[in-house]
Order: structure tokens, then sequence, then C-alpha cells
């Protein structure tokens, strides 16, 4: 898990980087394994960036924050549109999909199915809770305790659009035809995913561009039929 894992390494990565800003990473990172490195999502990144770094440092956020958050408000505010009512179903690393799902109901978007092998009760009455905050949510569901063979009859009996998750998914895409969106630890069939964040700010506009080039070629996929449905096989998305 993250949670676990993560506090080693962020211990020894965060202790000597300096912003030249005055913020302090590793007063920030030792307030807050966990909420700091929740993955994607603006709510996450605010708590983590700003209300951490202010009340334990007492320093001011830096300019380059500010502006990385301008740039994904923006950013979800010009893209939210094509993502809104898009029902994904998410596995794999618990702490992970916990920030996935808020930023999808973020973008208006339903995290519909919500599935981890170790993800246990407590975790399961978070994800439950954020579901409780909006009407998003609202029949979106969270499954503890539940591998793919379970997600596999989900895909079939409640379909959804897109799928967030690992490479073992590639076999749920063929056999159901649901586009998988690679965000969650392993990533083994494709190169250089690791080297990319999906947490703070510049994390969740990576997550966002992933999330919009599956939508876009889902689309393409579907429109691309000369003369039946290439009306809509546009060049400006």
């Amino acid at each position: 898990m993250l949670s676990v894992k993560f506090p080693i390494v962020i211990f020894f990565t965060t202790s000597f980087v300096n912003s030249g800003e005055g913020f302090d990473f590793t007063a920030a990172a030792i307030a807050s394994f966990t909420i700091l490195f929740r993955s994607a999502g603006f709510a996450s990144a605010e708590i983590s960036f700003g209300r951490i770094s202010n009340n334990n440092t007492g320093k001011p956020i830096p300019a380059a924050l500010e502006k990385e958050r301008g740039e994904l408000v923006d950013a979800m505010a010009d893209s939210q549109a094509h993502l809104h009512g898009k029902r994904f179903a998410l596995y794999g690393d618990p702490d992970q999909l916990l920030g996935y799902a808020a930023f999808l109901l973020e973008l208006g978007a339903e995290p519909s199915h919500v599935l981890s092998t170790n993800g246990g009760k407590e975790w399961a009455v978070k994800v439950q809770a954020l579901f409780d905050s909006t009407s998003y949510g609202k029949g979106c569901k969270v499954y503890p305790k539940r591998d793919l063979w379970h997600l596999r009859s989900l895909l079939f009996t409640e379909p959804v659009d897109f799928m967030i998750g690992n490479t073992y998914g590639k076999y749920l895409e063929r056999d159901t035809k649901t586009p998988l969106v690679r965000l969650v630890f392993p990533i083994t069939d494709r190169h250089h995913y690791h080297r990319y964040a999906t947490w703070g700010y510049n994390g969740s506009m990576r997550v966002l561009v992933m999330l919009l080039d599956e939508f876009f070629e889902a689309l393409d996929a579907s429109t691309m039929e000369t003369g039946k449905t290439d009306y809509s096989y546009d060049i400006v998305r």
C-alpha cells in the first residue's frame, strides 16, 4: 500500500528539497504522509500544498504552486464537459483509488465501481463518505476485498464507460470492450509511466490529460466509419 511504503521514500527524497521560496517540504511531509501523497484531485492538492504548508511551516505558499493551481483549475473548467456524467470502474491500490475517485467526482464523472483487493472496512467507509458528499456519488459503490474476477462480472452486468487501473485490466478491456486508463501500479505493458507524478496540481493535470486522451480515443474509434459515423470525426475536439 502507498501509505505503508511511501513514508520511507518521502523522508529521504523530500529532506533534501528546497524550493528556494521558503516552502519546507520536509515539514509538510512529516505533518501527513498519507494526505500529502494521496494521489490526484484538486481538493487533495489544496489540502496537501495549502493547509499543511501554511500551518506547519508558517511560510507563504510559493508563487510557482499558485501558478500550478491556476493552470489546473483552468484545465478542469475547459474540459470537464467531456467527462461529466461518464461512468468509471476503478481497481487497485486503495490509497490511489481514494484520490482518483475524488478527482472524478470533482469533474462531474461517476466512479461507479471502486474495487480494491487490499482495501479494508475503514477504507470502504472513507470511499462511501466521499460518495455521500456529492450527488454524483449517489449511484456509486465501493467493493473492499474484491478481485478482478468480481469486477469482470460487474462490467458485464453494470457496464461503465472507462476503467482506471493497472496492466492486468487489459484482459478485462479485451473481454468487455471497456477502455482502460493506466494509472495504478503496476504498469508493465507501457514504458516510463512510473516517471510521472499523479499527486499535487501537476500530477492532477497529468491524470486529467490521460482521462481526456482515452475519452477522445474512444470517440474517434466510434466515429471513423466513412459516410456513416464520420460526421463527428473531428480535427478539433
